[in-house]
């Protein structure tokens, strides 16, 4: 092999970190096999640098390719989907470290780690994947910076200094593209995450589910409140209305189980109190449902409002999503009930719960309006020794709710809704479940609410003549707690608030440091998720109306053109313009001087001559200078040597004048 196609050593190694690098950000959705195949990819590639191993032959790449694709196979039960795609990528790119013999083929594995940073953000645009990503940007320029030094046998930053000035000085570059350059659609779109656990609330809740979600630290979604924040008891964020019971489950209706004539939700009136208005930025939930104060609506495109007055949108949410919402709490929701409405919200399985139904059935008839009936059970949830708990026992399949009502007594938030529901329907009151989240954390640094996974909450919804649909919380009646101070309150004396999760700085917000630095952070995850994440087309285009006034195609042509220009004419310039790569010392100067004078007598200095032989020869060649030139010399070499003065140099200076 030739010595200009060998891979320098110190290319070598940091080809090795960014392996390795570029892999961290996808570790936790990646079986473990996957990592100890990176880890035998670059033991193997050191064996062969050192000698004592060779190169992979065709039948051991076979039965290795062959084995991932296996691999992948039995791991993500497919290999159509995103995440076992890459997988494959992944496995890809470390099987071509085996062959790695030659400068193309670092060549080829650079710029494939180049395709598989931008992997990254098919599963999150988070700040820290962020920084992460252009690090693994920065670590792959520094092994093609070092590809191109060849001879160096020791590792060396010198690389990644070279490679962290190159992305610096593309950086304004990066800011013209950002906010100008066009925010054009996608021309299709397909399901990609089809292998990607749904984040947040299902479309299916039975007893036990609610509980399971709110062991969970992570955030649901963010809220910034135009005007004051409403107090922690009225934030009841609606997802999901639940009208069907089948099996002991709850579920909302799909749009085809909603007859034509109903699926256009009555206009309810808003006259009143100003609307309550606020910005969301939900995280992913592959789901296609919004959160929203009740009742809510929104101008934003793409964002529908469903049958039973929720948000939602056509397509699946897989990224984070910022929309912005205007809410009535105090506007009545479908003051006239249809027949099929009605037969809906009444409809519970045939002979199932029979002592909840007898139950409910008797506090109706003491009742005199169906607000007594309400009252009714939120009393037995009062006097009765029913506990919240997040470890309910598991209730039995056949009449679950009896088991509970009569039996247990102990349960979670999905557990009184699901209760109180049917012995409304039971009493004959039209009634629902309503799945989401209640509360959220003020963050003190911007004043944004954020409501984690254990804020999810089920409640019921009423429906009573005059008034509408009505919010019943019966979870309020045996947890006060729980709705004014929050889950961690509540749970307080029960120890089990983020059991499964010990290192989640949630269970340390008593800390202050600990406390401090969680709450700054979600801050500034905020303002990325608005202003870079957030940052569309239509807020491109605001952008630009506000700095340069009425905005056509043509002006905006001549400013991408500009500013592109301001970016790349100074860079074009800077690399035009001859610069020395080291200061010339006076006396070198000097001499320089006298090799021009002998090359214009006839005597010129070949490359890389000493001054010695140089000196020989110019004496050959013109004998009657042979004093001069042999003094002149013999002074340069002294000074070469030497600690320079100024006198000296000016008896040199004027030895070189005289050459004549």
């Amino acid at each position: 092999m030739k010595a200009e196609q060998q891979i320098p050593r110190n290319a070598l190694v940091w080809i090795v970190i960014s392996l390795f690098t570029l892999v961290l950000p996808h570790a936790a959705r990646l079986p473990a096999w996957v990592l100890g195949v990176y880890g035998i990819a670059a033991l193997w590639r050191v064996m062969v640098y050192r000698g004592r191993w060779s190169f992979p032959r065709w039948p051991v790449k076979l039965t290795l390719v062959l084995a991932a694709f296996a691999g992948v196979l039995l791991s993500f039960r497919s290999l159509i989907g995103l995440e076992p795609t890459v997988a494959l990528l992944l496995i890809a790119f470390a099987f071509k470290l085996l062959e790695l013999a030659e400068r193309k083929d670092a060549y080829v594995l650079l710029f494939l780690g180049y395709f598989v940073i931008l992997t990254e953000f098919l599963f999150s645009q988070d700040l820290l994947i962020v920084l992460l990503c252009l690090l693994n940007v920065i670590l792959v320029t520094t092994a093609l910076v070092a590809l191109h030094r060849p001879g160096e046998d020791r590792f060396s930053m010198q690389p990644f200094s070279k490679a962290s000035v190159m992305v610096l000085q593309a950086a304004p570059l990066m800011l013209v593209l950002f906010f100008l350059f066009p925010r054009i659609g996608p021309l299709w779109t397909v399901p990609i995450k089809s292998q990607q656990a749904t984040t947040g609330m299902s479309e299916f809740m039975k007893p036990g589910d609610v509980s399971q979600l709110s062991r969970s630290g992570e955030v649901a979604f963010r809220v910034a409140f135009e005007g004051d924040i409403p107090p922690q008891s009225q934030l009841y964020w609606r997802g999901l209305v639940m009208s069907r019971l089948r099996q002991g489950t709850w579920s909302a209706l799909n749009y085809y189980d909603v007859p034509a004539s109903e699926r256009r939700p009555q206009e309810p009136v808003t006259a009143g109190p100003a609307p309550l208005r606020y910005s969301i930025i939900m995280e992913p939930t592959q789901q296609r449902w919004l959160y929203s104060l009740r009742y809510a609506r929104s101008n934003d495109p793409g964002i529908l409002s469903a049958p039973d007055y929720r948000l939602v949108r056509p397509v699946v949410i897989e990224d984070d999503f910022l929309y912005r919402v205007s809410s009535w709490p105090d506007a009545a929701l479908e003051n006239t009930l249809s027949d099929w409405r009605r037969l809906t919200e009444l409809a519970l399985p045939q002979g199932s719960n029979p002592r909840a139904r007898q139950l409910a059935r008797s506090i109706a008839a003491g009742a005199e309006t169906p607000a007594d009936i309400v009252a009714g059970v939120l009393a037995l949830f009062t006097e009765q020794p029913f506990v919240y708990t997040l470890q309910p026992p598991l209730l039995p399949e056949d009449n679950p709710m009896d088991a509970f009502l009569f039996d247990t007594r102990r349960g979670f938030c999905e557990h009184y809704a699901s209760a109180f529901v049917i012995m409304m329907r039971a009493a004959g009151v039209p009634a629902r479940v309503v799945a989401g989240y209640q509360g959220g954390e003020v963050n003190p640094v911007n004043r944004t609410v954020i409501v984690h996974q254990f804020d999810a909450h089920a409640w019921a919804e009423v429906w009573l003549e005059g008034r509408g649909w009505v919010r019943v919380d019966p979870t309020a009646a045996v947890s006060p707690e729980r709705i004014e101070l929050g889950l961690e309150q509540a749970l307080a004396s029960e120890g089990s608030f983020l059991a499964d999760s010990p290192l989640s700085p949630l269970r340390y917000r008593r800390i202050d440091l600990i406390n401090k630095l969680r709450l700054r952070y979600d801050a500034l995850t905020y303002r990325w998720q608005s202003w870079v994440v957030g940052f569309n087309a239509d807020t491109q285009m605001q952008l630009l109306q506000q700095w340069f006034g009425e905005f056509n195609a043509r002006k905006f042509a001549l400013l991408i053109l500009g500013s592109w220009a301001l970016v790349l004419i100074p860079v074009g310039l800077s690399l035009l313009v001859r610069r020395r790569t080291h200061e010339v010392r006076k006396l070198d100067r000097l001499y320089l001087k006298f090799c021009d004078k002998l090359e214009k007598m006839g005597v010129a200095r070949e490359p890389g001559e000493a001054p010695a032989a140089y000196a020989a020869r110019a004496r050959r060649a013109l004998p009657r200078l042979a004093a001069q030139i042999t003094a002149i010399t013999t002074l340069y070499q002294q000074l070469a040597y030497a600690d320079t003065e100024q006198a000296a140099l000016d008896k040199f200076a004027a030895a070189v004048r005289n050459l004549n």
